[in-house]
């Protein structure tokens, strides 16, 4: 079963020979560019060469072999399928963030699920929303985050002072 997530758009042409430039929704246009496929309007469509340009991809996709039938897919979405990506240890889906369990490390205390992932550069934010209250903000770093696990639905964290007093 295909598990797709948006992973950019497709901005603009590139060459004549119908490469696509597009800006990246994940990570980096480095991990566009390793990609074997992607798929658009929900057609797998096989990625001929790819590489990186100004933090943007610059991809020749099967199929789109002049600038007319490049013009005809810009603005259009690029998916992957979740299931086909392996991730290095310790990376994860924002997707797969979503809806975990906070509690605490040592008193298995519950604070909320996480609503948001928000990206600021520096480390990554989980947005929590308890039962009762307002929205806590959880930075994902090592002092704070102790453990993810994706498959029981939990991550377990350690507030350090401060960070849970409103």
């Amino acid at each position: 079963m295909k598990d797709l997530l948006v992973a950019g758009k497709i901005v603009n042409t590139h060459s004549l020979k119908g490469e696509v430039r597009i800006y990246p929704y994940c990570d980096n246009a480095k991990f566009l560019c390793g990609l074997d496929h992607i798929y658009i309007n929900g057609e797998k469509i096989s990625v001929k060469s790819a590489r990186e340009h100004k933090g943007q991809a610059l991809i020749k996709l099967d199929g789109i072999n002049d600038i007319d039938s490049a013009k005809a897919i810009v603005g259009s979405l690029i998916y992957i399928d979740k299931n086909e990506i392996e991730l290095e240890a310790g990376r994860y889906f924002i997707d797969d963030i979503i809806g975990l369990k906070v509690i605490d490390f040592n008193t298995n205390e519950y604070y909320g699920n996480v609503i948001n992932v928000i990206e600021t550069g520096a480390n990554d934010v989980f947005e929590v929303k308890p039962n009762e209250g307002k929205t806590i903000l959880i930075p994902k770093i090592d002092d704070v985050v102790k453990e993810i696990d994706i498959k029981s639905g939990i991550i377990r964290i350690t507030p350090i002072k401060g960070l849970l007093e409103i």
